[in-house]
């Protein structure tokens, strides 16, 4: 018999499986912490906006607190490493043990040189790879200054305006010829050679089933429950092979199909996924989290329709330029759009909309959010923008601390009301 779940049982076991449902540890944050958790997502999305904090960092605030940022750069940057990035649902850190299986099945091929003169793209890969040989790791521009090919004859403002050097690396990158080190202080790449950074022989694996099982079963426990296009998109393998594996799954014992209420599409659980008794949790999610990357998921499990409207022209926004949802117990509860202002060691909160049910004590749980991410960031005073249905309500439960008024900017209006509040962050 199929295995029958409420839609509250299903959101408990999604959210066990992302490391969501319980409260925070309540001590440091170790790198074994830190570890564990990256172990059970398999894979972080990397995305350059700053606006806030790095978006693979966030993830890892979400489910433990206040952690050191360096525990990440060393997983990633030191052997032996427990992290390194590769394409995956997009760039992304992976676990090392995925890189053989996802080189088969991530082809990108609108990134690099596959387009470029063969003659071309030959000759600069053999002298970078033989400058990588023989040298540190080193940035696209490092490269390009020392090999002196900064431009393609005949290229009119191709993709994102790389030079030649720089979409080559792409290419071997892509290739799994060549991998990144570290990165800067700037975001930027360092590339070195992949037997350098990934542990044994990097070739690809040859058994294509095998190799979508493994990547399936890891998208599985990710994610606890879900479909085969949930499954497929945790790491942006074809839907067809994904909907094959999932049926050797199911016949190996790996998975089962259930039923949710109120889900049309079938569904499965891996069979190692609990429901717990309840949820405990309380995040902000990155918009690149992995708990909101199947966005009609998210709105089956949670009722919560979600865009990013990084790329939306500013007079057509809903909701802001950097919107985080919140999570409180098993429940989407808010939005809001956040901005580090570094300069002045401020965190702004830029609107703050609350979702229709949500729970009397949202405003005071999404205050005592802000403030723990505050402390994170290092910033010490929280800005209230009166935006949103929300906003008072922050407003006031982030005036029950200490705290001065100050006067905010209407973006919406162009008017200054006086209802935004600063609260020092102990």
């Amino acid at each position: 018999m199929t295995t029958s779940l409420s839609l509250s049982q299903a959101r408990r076991m999604a959210l066990a499986a992302q490391g969501l449902a319980k409260a925070r540890p309540t001590g440091p944050v170790t790198r074994r912490a830190v570890g564990r958790t990256f172990a059970q997502l398999h894979l972080v999305q990397i995305d350059s906006v700053n606006v806030l904090a790095r978006s693979h960092y966030l993830p890892f605030f979400s489910r433990l607190g206040s952690y050191d940022p360096a525990i990440l750069q060393a997983m990633a940057g030191r052997p032996p490493r427990k992290m390194m990035e590769y394409w995956a649902h997009e760039a992304s850190f992976i676990r090392p043990e995925h890189f053989r299986d996802l080189l088969l099945w991530q082809k990108r091929a609108w990134v690099g040189a596959h387009r470029m003169d063969p003659a071309i793209r030959g000759d600069m890969e053999a002298r970078i790879m033989a400058l990588l040989a023989a040298s540190r790791p080193m940035t696209a521009a490092e490269l390009t200054a020392t090999l002196g090919h900064d431009e393609e004859p005949g290229r009119d403002n191709w993709g994102w305006n790389w030079n030649v050097v720089k979409r080559v690396l792409e290419h071997l990158f892509e290739e799994g010829r060549i991998s990144a080190a570290s990165r800067t202080t700037q975001f930027e790449r360092r590339y070195t050679l992949t037997s350098r950074v990934y542990p044994g022989e990097p070739a690809a694996s040859t058994d294509l089933e095998e190799s979508m099982d493994r990547l399936i079963e890891a998208a599985a426990q990710a994610h606890g429950i879900g479909t085969v296009r949930c499954f497929a998109d945790y790491f942006r393998t074809p839907v067809k092979a994904g909907a094959a594996s999932v049926q050797r799954l199911v016949e190996a014992g790996r998975l089962e199909k259930v039923s949710v209420q109120g889900w049309a599409r079938d569904t499965y659980r891996h069979v190692e996924a609990r429901v717990p008794r309840k949820a405990e949790g309380r995040a902000l999610l990155s918009p690149f989290d992995s708990l909101v990357f199947e966005r009609r998921r998210l709105e089956e499990l949670f009722g919560f329709h979600y865009r990013i409207e990084i790329y939306t022209p500013a007079a057509k926004r809903r909701f802001g330029y950097y919107v985080l949802p919140f999570l409180l117990r098993e429940e989407m509860v808010a939005r809001v759009d956040l901005k580090a202002d570094r300069a002045t060691g401020r965190l702004l909160v830029r609107s703050a909309f609350g979702e229709p049910g949500a729970p009397a004590d949202t405003a005071v749980e999404l205050s005592a959010e802000l403030n723990l991410m505050a402390e994170w960031l290092g910033l010490q005073d929280i800005v209230v923008d009166p935006v949103g249905d929300l906003a008072a309500g922050l407003a006031d439960a982030v005036s029950a601390r200490p705290s001065r008024l100050v006067a905010a900017d209407n973006p919406l209006t162009g008017k200054t009301d006086n209802v935004a509040l600063v609260s020092p962050v102990d």
